[in-house]
């Protein structure tokens, strides 16, 4: 792989911060006498130590020693020991084949970054420059439109049906290059492939493995990296979790976005890329100059707990997670059937927290969506917050993960009679 054709002009100009190497250098074993820094004093932080009640009834201790490294500058590819839990984590969930390769055959490495939103826009610097063609899976989770919209990108979408991406719509996508073109030129061509492989948001559809590999083979002939935004990993509904695209990276041309928001903490904002080393470098570099770490409280509080924890404990927590979801997303397709029928179509997600319906006789939902049934209060997205240049579309977003089975019954039951006054004003018109 010839990483510098992917990496924009900015990018490769940013260089390492010489503050920052001597943090990352000497972060796990100070030298006797370190003059340089510019460290505060932890002695004087009012933050002694601090016991976690955790829900099953345990408690999580952070030592004093443990705390001054919570408050503390740390690394910017984060807190050692967190870091190393979670490269064992990617290494026994998805066995990246390029694990342990050089850097300069595209070996893989990993980076905790301020929750994935935050490596999916530094990526998106990285490889992305003003005007270049872009494919991704349409529709699209809304914070990458708004992330790619400043650079006036050539834009390929791909659509999905019940089975995520289609990839015979991504050759059709591709189809004014030849592979050899794709491959021989850096501008002018497409490099990218953006998609959220598992419970799409807003859509909830969940790639086949079938689409994957045949997914991976494209991106093969034509050269393209594969930004794979997977957040919701950790809520497929299946018995097994599907084989990722790093699991299938041969090549080293996937840049993976995880994170603990759906399974730990929102708040805590930590998330994790994992990648090809020259493409986390880079992360590395932009991260210097921008955030500098991802929170060292944040880092530590996960660590300890997934010490607690153990990795089985850790899929044991997943498993209870998930299961609720997945009731949510049945409460809530029980409710659809119950108020929803004839008046709109929708697919039975495989994970997320999302359902994506069609209202049915309405070309443009956002008047529905964002005036009357606003006013009602029942409070959903309108589908072209998710596509790109579409400004009308009879798509409606709506999320499973917070209220109850009996407030997703009452908002359906009144978003149905809110369904039938839209259509039957538009009819009078």
């Amino acid at each position: 792989m010839n990483y510098s054709r992917f990496i924009t002009g900015l990018s490769l100009a940013r260089q390492e911060s010489p503050i920052r190497k001597l943090t990352n250098m000497f972060a796990a074993a100070p030298p006797p006498f370190m003059l340089a820094g510019g460290m505060p004093n932890v002695s004087l932080f009012p933050f002694q130590d601090a016991t976690i009640s955790l829900r099953n009834g345990s408690e999580l201790k952070i030592t004093q020693a443990s705390m001054e490294k919570a408050l503390q500058y740390g690394p910017t590819a984060g807190f050692p020991p967190l870091v190393s839990q979670l490269k064992d984590f990617q290494q026994r969930l998805h066995s990246p084949p390029m694990w342990g390769r050089k850097p300069e055959e595209g070996g893989t490495d990993l980076i905790i970054t301020t929750g994935s939103q935050d490596a999916l826009s530094k990526s998106i610097d990285m490889l992305i420059s003003p005007g270049d063609y872009v494919l991704l899976q349409e529709p699209v989770y809304a914070a990458t439109i708004t992330a790619l919209k400043p650079l006036n990108p050539k834009l390929l979408p791909v659509s999905e049906d019940d089975e995520g991406i289609i990839p015979t719509k991504l050759r059709e996508a591709l189809r004014q290059w030849t592979p050899s073109e794709c491959r021989a030129r850096s501008t002018g061509v497409p490099k990218v492939l953006y998609l959220v492989p598992n419970g799409n948001n807003p859509s909830g559809t969940t790639v086949s493995l079938e689409r994957r590999k045949e997914v991976y083979k494209i991106a093969q002939e034509y050269d393209l990296l594969i930004l794979e935004d997977d957040p919701y990993y950790f809520l497929q509904f299946s018995e097994e979790f599907l084989p990722s695209f790093l699991s299938l990276d041969v090549d080293g041309r996937v840049l993976r976005f995880d994170s603990v928001s759906k399974i730990l903490s929102g708040g805590m904002r930590v998330g994790f890329a994992t990648g090809p080393q020259p493409l986390i470098e880079r992360l590395n570099l932009h991260m210097q100059v921008s955030v500098l770490h991802c929170s060292s409280l944040s880092q530590v509080i996960i660590s300890a707990l997934l010490n607690s924890w153990g990795f089985d404990g850790f899929i044991a927590h997943v498993h209870s997670v998930r299961g609720f979801y997945q009731r949510q997303c049945e409460h809530m397709a029980n409710s659809a059937t119950k108020w929803l029928s004839g008046l709109a179509e929708w697919n039975i997600p495989q994970g997320g927290m999302f359902m994506w319906f069609k209202i049915l006789g309405v070309e443009d939902s956002f008047k529905l969506i964002a005036q009357r049934a606003l006013n009602s209060g029942v409070v959903l997205l309108p589908g072209n917050a998710f596509f790109f240049s579409v400004p009308q579309t009879p798509y409606v977003r709506a999320a499973f993960s917070v209220m109850s089975p009996e407030k997703i019954d009452q908002a359906f039951k009144l978003l149905a009679e809110l369904i039938r006054e839209e259509i039957k004003e538009m009819q009078e018109k």
